[in-house]
């Protein structure tokens, strides 16, 4: 399964964005859609699976949950917005981790392009960074990666350019 992982659109999208996303079996985007035009966008080209974020209003947060858990082939899969990262994780995402531990925890919120091994709790942390033009990040960015049976494989930053 072929994973395009973005966050924080903040209402942006080109189309760099939409061609990476054609090479993926799904999109995932961890929260700050900022609008629905991201939402239906996106959607035309593969399933998405997400989160809102704190600037995604009523209609949005209709359509996705502040917390959402899933099974990607054999990888138990967490995503919040606001998370943290390990050693530094939001009360929320702590509760979560601790009640049951994924494989992989996905964050957005930050800005700050993040892959780190939490070894406390036996789990992977990503945090794509944000692919929008809002924020005080310099470079826009996503990530990309390939869930095979249980393992995590081929993780790649994909650098947008300068917002």
């Amino acid at each position: 399964m072929k994973i395009l992982l973005l966050s924080d659109s903040h209402s942006y999208i080109d189309d760099r964005i939409l061609e990476y996303a054609k090479s993926a079996d799904e999109i995932w985007h961890c929260g700050d859609f900022g609008n629905m035009e991201v939402i239906e966008e996106l959607e035309k080209i593969k399933p998405l699976r997400g989160v809102y974020g704190n600037i995604d209003g009523t209609e949005i947060r209709k359509i996705f949950p502040e917390v959402l858990r899933f099974k990607c082939e054999d990888v138990e899969v967490l995503m919040i917005h606001i998370g943290g990262y390990p050693g530094k994780y939001t009360p929320l995402a702590k509760k979560e981790i601790e009640e049951k531990t994924p494989k992989l925890f996905i964050s957005g919120h930050s800005h700050i392009l993040k892959a780190m091994y939490d070894q406390k709790n036996k789990l992977l942390h990503l945090n794509p960074g944000a692919m929008g033009k809002v924020g005080w990040h310099q470079m826009r960015t996503m990530m990309r990666f390939e869930i095979n049976g249980d393992q995590i494989e081929n993780l790649e930053v994909i650098e947008l350019g300068k917002k």
